[in-house]
């Protein structure tokens, strides 16, 4: 009779790493780390398996246009940690408890030094490998972690869910007497910040023909329910108006065909704010780009079974790019 050979013990060695990733528990740190002319405050997960003699990789997370990481960050973060991946999900500097003043400011400039930031902390962090650092933004850091990853070789791997790619595009999809207010209220608060006033500011979200940075249809009730699913109470919907004056000059997606390790663009076909188009566009040009589609609108991927399929899309693409255990 024929016995097949028993498992080698570096297979069973690997399966039991696979059973303590799949029971990882949540071990969460409050951290922070310098950046420019403060700090940022930031959740730092480490996996059970991650020690400074098994070093894990590590994904740099941070959200949107105005959001904080209280924002449904933790979602994904967990189901991450789950896999054995360690996460630090910080908050850009005047958001949350970072630092910085005047409160709520949206800078282009500032957020790209802070993702850099984060991404140069995460490398001192003993448990973390740091030449498998993953960057993981969304909407308006997804166009951040393009430009980030573009610049710094060294990224592992690229998450952009429902990514920000095209200011002058998404210019384009606002109404133009909103477009114009808006642009009103921005010379205004521009005005007050060289008086040294208080910020003129603009709500973040709006109904159709307020003035808001987006409004279309489904955009309040898409991010109403996102800010519910979260349990926030306390969190400020407005940001300074000066903010108007560099959407429309951002346009990070050109930085897609810089990008030389592998880059995942989560898109939403039913996207009223970050328009699918000029994302897939983009994504194209990516040397290691992947894409994958949903049937969903900008703030639905956070919620539900949209972020049910979408986790498992960006967690299959983490183990086949990045794996936990080589």
């Amino acid at each position: 009779m024929h016995c097949s050979p028993g498992p080698t013990t570096a297979q069973i060695n690997d399966e039991l790493r696979r059973a303590d990733m799949a029971e990882a528990t949540t071990a969460r740190q409050d951290v922070r780390f310098f950046s420019g002319d403060g700090e940022c405050q930031a959740w730092l997960y480490l996996p059970t398996v991650a020690t400074v003699f098994t070093r894990v990789p590590i994904i740099v997370m941070a959200h949107g246009f105005g959001g904080i990481k209280e924002m449904g960050l933790d979602k994904y973060a967990e189901r991450f940690v789950k896999r054995g991946y360690a996460c630090l999900v910080f908050d850009y500097r005047h958001f949350g408890a970072s630092s910085g003043e005047p409160r709520e400011l949206i800078d282009v400039d500032r957020e790209l030094e802070d993702y850099r930031s984060a991404v140069a902390y995460a490398r001192t962090v003993p448990e973390a490998d740091p030449d498998r650092v993953v960057l993981w933004g969304t909407s308006f850091a997804g166009g951040h972690v393009t430009v980030t990853a573009a610049d710094d070789p060294r990224i592992a791997a690229t998450i952009a869910q429902c990514p920000f790619t095209d200011g002058f595009a998404a210019g384009k999809r606002m109404p133009f007497f909103t477009l114009l207010r808006l642009m009103g209220r921005a010379v205004q608060d521009w005005c007050a910040a060289r008086r040294g006033k208080e910020p003129v500011r603009v709500e973040v979200v709006g109904e159709p023909g307020e003035v808001a940075v987006m409004t279309a249809p489904d955009s309040k009730p898409g991010f109403d329910l996102l800010i519910a699913d979260s349990g926030l109470t306390n969190w400020r919907s407005q940001v300074p108006a000066r903010v108007m004056f560099q959407v429309p000059r951002y346009i990070p997606g050109r930085r897609a065909k810089d990008v030389r390790t592998p880059i995942l663009f989560c898109i939403c076909d039913g996207d009223s704010v970050t328009p699918s188009g000029e994302t897939d566009r983009y994504a194209a040009q990516a040397v290691h780009g992947e894409v994958r589609h949903y049937r969903a609108g900008h703030f639905d991927i956070y919620v539900g079974e949209p972020f049910e399929t979408v986790i498992r899309d960006q967690i299959r693409f983490l183990e086949r790019n990045v794996p936990v255990v080589g």
